[in-house]
């Protein structure tokens, strides 16, 4: 039996996947802290945004999912892929064409119905290789 689609899952779907901003706004406290590591945008719902229209406007067809989830109590936890077709700038770098697949985490705290605090870590290096934007790590012989 399916069950009813996470946090994580929703923020995924409806904002990276859909481009609701709203989501966001429902699901994360007003005073939250979501740290997005390596993006230097705010550490609130405003910078999550930015996250999410910077990947989005990069990767028009971006495909965010969820691969292993953990809730338990208060806490939540998750590993979930990036994917899509880099056609337009990302951080100041011209569309290239390529595609990526990207894997990333979420851990956030949850009270009162809402993610009060979560860090977000995606592997930007792996993106940025992948996009021929920075070379892949040389092999010592």
């Amino acid at each position: 039996m399916p069950t009813a689609p996470s946090f994580a899952g929703r923020i995924f779907d409806q904002a990276f996947n859909k481009g609701n901003l709203a989501i966001i706004d429902e699901l994360i406290s007003a005073e939250a802290k979501t740290h997005a590591v390596g993006w230097d945008v705010p550490a609130n719902r405003f910078g999550l945004k930015q996250v999410v229209v910077t990947l989005r406007g990069a990767f028009p067809d971006l495909d965010c999912a969820i691969n292993d989830e953990i809730v338990a109590g208060e806490r939540l936890a998750a590993r979930w892929t990036l994917c899509g077709t880099h056609k337009g700038s990302l951080f100041g770098n011209p569309p290239t064409g390529r595609s990526v697949e990207v894997q990333a985490f979420i851990f956030a705290r949850i009270a009162d119905g809402q993610i009060v605090e979560a860090w977000i870590l995606v592997d930007q290096m792996s993106m940025l290789q992948q996009l021929g934007i920075v070379p892949p790590p040389r092999v010592s012989p």
